[in-house]
């Protein structure tokens, strides 16, 4: 009779056992009111283009004039570009070209950065929107502003240096040259008011300075883009202008850049015709990145 107890008792036992194993096995449902985070999604881009092909010869030869009078060998050099030095081809990339031509050079880079978010609850947009804005911030922009004249411009406005000249007519001259510091030196910067989008002035012959518009947000390609506007003048050289355009699609982010530097110091670079052949190839690198 006392043996059939034990029985009894080591029988309870090992349920109490299984019991406890189970528990043990499921512990994870046991903190089902534990919030999961779902993970962000992923960029639209997992890889880029070979940024020497990106840009097609047709428009390398409209943007490099000077290739043209190069012979074959030579004409072939430059138009294979120099590619950027990178150690991941997945993460970043860029190729530059440059063309001596008998009245100016003109040169051309572009960058591309695909940006990748390692923090699960961030996505790979947000990520690449950071990078974005701090490049924008870098140039004197902010989104938050309608297109125009850098912010400096605003706050130089306040302290009242408006005034000088003809007023609001100088303004976005004044907010272009805030960008660039040093093209306020042009013996004609005061005719900037026929159009007031031009900080160098223009000592020369041609208008087309005076009528290319200031560093200024882009409405009209990817997610979100600026302009920036940078003639200068070096010391007793000519001038040398610089436009740079860069934009965000998804988790890309592009920048390129396209420069003259004339052969003689009378001559000033069209303003207005970099703005616009930049600006051109870059909507061709997002319809490229797009495709």
């Amino acid at each position: 009779m006392a043996y059939v107890p034990g029985v009894a008792l080591l029988a309870a036992l090992a349920v109490g056992c299984s019991a406890g194993a189970d528990s043990d096995a499921n512990g994870t449902d046991s903190k089902a009111g534990t919030p999961t985070v779902t993970p962000a999604p992923p960029g639209k881009y997992l890889t880029l283009p070979a940024p020497c092909r990106a840009v097609p010869r047709s428009t390398l030869k409209d943007l490099l004039p000077g290739a043209a009078e190069l012979p074959g060998d030579q004409q072939d050099k430059v138009f294979r570009g120099s590619a950027a030095v990178t150690y991941d081809t997945d993460r970043k990339v860029g190729c530059s070209w440059k063309a001596d031509g008998p009245n100016a050079t003109r040169s051309l880079s572009i960058d591309l950065e695909r940006v990748v978010s390692y923090d699960p609850a961030v996505s790979d947009d947000d990520r690449a929107d950071t990078v974005y804005a701090k490049k924008e911030k870098a140039a004197g922009l902010s989104a938050s502003v309608p297109p125009g004249p850098p912010d400096e411009k605003d706050e130089k406005d306040k302290k009242g240096e408006a005034g000088e000249g003809s007023g609001k007519a100088k303004d976005p001259a004044e907010g272009d040259a805030d960008a660039t510091d040093s093209a306020d030196p042009s013996p004609s910067g005061s005719d900037d008011a026929s159009s007031g989008e031009s900080t160098g002035g223009t000592p020369g012959s041609s208008s087309s300075p005076e009528e290319a518009l200031p560093s200024r947000i882009l409405d009209d390609l990817g997610d979100a883009a600026f302009l920036q506007d940078l003639p200068k003048k070096a010391g007793s050289t000519a001038q040398h202008h610089t436009v740079s355009v860069v934009f965000r699609t998804s988790n890309v982010v592009v920048t390129v850049r396209y420069a003259e530097q004339p052969a003689l110091v009378t001559q000033v670079p069209d303003g207005r015709e970099l703005q616009e052949k930049a600006q051109a190839l870059a909507r061709k690198l997002a319809e490229t990145l797009s495709e």
